[in-house]
């Protein structure tokens, strides 16, 4: 006999499990306790990881299945929520089918990589690990919940386009579709790293050479135009703007007029960056699948559109 619970109490129950799990090492974590998958519903899960525990938001497989989507969060992702689960209508694409929707909370300018160490311009405490967190920490405490370690999509938006694909790149076991949208998917262009400089300063004022040294190894595996060969085989979503104003711009006063604008030079520059890539898988005879629709800018109603385009990929990759 199975032992269920629903509602609140079920919930602090499993914040509990997270709790108990917090003491076991990071390297590898594996829950304390064990149960069958979660069907349907929403849940907030604190996992354990080497920067401490991470709050996650997940959307149980409608049936109990043990498919996975990663959705990761842009640059100026928040503490308390992933933007996907409020800017976008993601839970409810994903609400009938039987894939579990992971969202990772937090990562601020992270780039979703491990950093060599902590930021000296803005007195951050911690090492961001990102990486380990999304390929091994994460994985293994999800597994006792019954979600697969092995058959998982992962997809991400500006800042988490190109990390979507590293992941995917270098953790084929774990990952079978990536997607991206609007990514920065050349970032060994001239002039990039330097955009990316001054990008992360924006958005929590980080120092990007704690990232990864200029054109160092670790730099270069973190450019899909470097990795685009280890993408051979892997089902992709591919997607950018035209940087020019469509449907969901509307803009009614000065400060929408600048935000519009803004966002039309950050889809310009993505746009660049997603055809060098394209040419680069063409070069390579990769095949994915791409959408440069006529309009859009970088904004989060066109990325929840191209979440849309790419379920049906996402769901046949993930046999869900």
């Amino acid at each position: 006999m199975r032992f269920v619970m629903s509602g609140p109490r079920k919930y602090r129950w499993r914040r509990l499990l997270a709790a108990l799990a917090l003491p076991i090492a990071s390297g590898g974590l594996v829950p304390v306790f064990a149960q069958a998958a979660p069907a349907g519903g929403f849940e907030e899960l604190l996992v354990p990881s080497s920067m401490g525990p991470i709050k996650v938001q997940v959307q149980w497989a409608k049936h109990g299945g043990g498919a996975a989507l990663y959705l990761l969060d842009g640059m100026a992702a928040r503490d308390d929520k992933n933007a996907w689960t409020f800017e976008t209508n993601a839970l409810q694409q994903f609400a009938e089918d039987d894939v579990t929707l992971v969202m990772p909370v937090g990562g601020l300018s992270s780039w979703y990589q491990d950093w060599i160490s902590p930021s000296n311009t803005n007195g951050q405490k911690l090492t961001y690990k990102w990486e380990t967190f999304l390929s091994r920490e994460l994985p293994d405490f999800l597994a006792g919940y019954g979600v697969s370690k092995t058959n998982n999509a992962v997809a991400g938006l500006s800042m988490s386009g190109s990390a979507a694909l590293q992941l995917a790149a270098y953790h084929r076991d774990q990952f079978k579709y990536a997607a991206s949208y609007s990514g920065a998917l050349n970032i060994s262009a001239p002039g990039m790293r330097e955009a990316i400089r001054v990008a992360v300063l924006r958005w929590g004022a980080y120092n990007i050479d704690a990232m990864a040294p200029p054109w160092s190894p670790q730099w270069l595996r973190m450019d899909p135009f470097v990795f685009a060969p280890q993408l051979k085989g892997l089902p992709m979503y591919i997607s950018a703007g035209s940087a020019l104003p469509g449907e969901f711009n509307r803009p009614s006063n000065v400060s929408q007029v600048f935000d519009t604008g803004v966002g039309m030079g950050i889809e310009a520059v993505t746009l660049m960056n997603t055809r060098a890539f394209e040419y680069r898988l063409n070069q390579l005879k990769i095949p994915a699948t791409y959408s440069f629709p006529p309009a859009g800018t970088h904004t989060w109603k066109y990325w929840e559109l191209e979440l849309s385009k790419s379920r049906p990929g996402i769901l046949a990759a993930l046999g869900a």
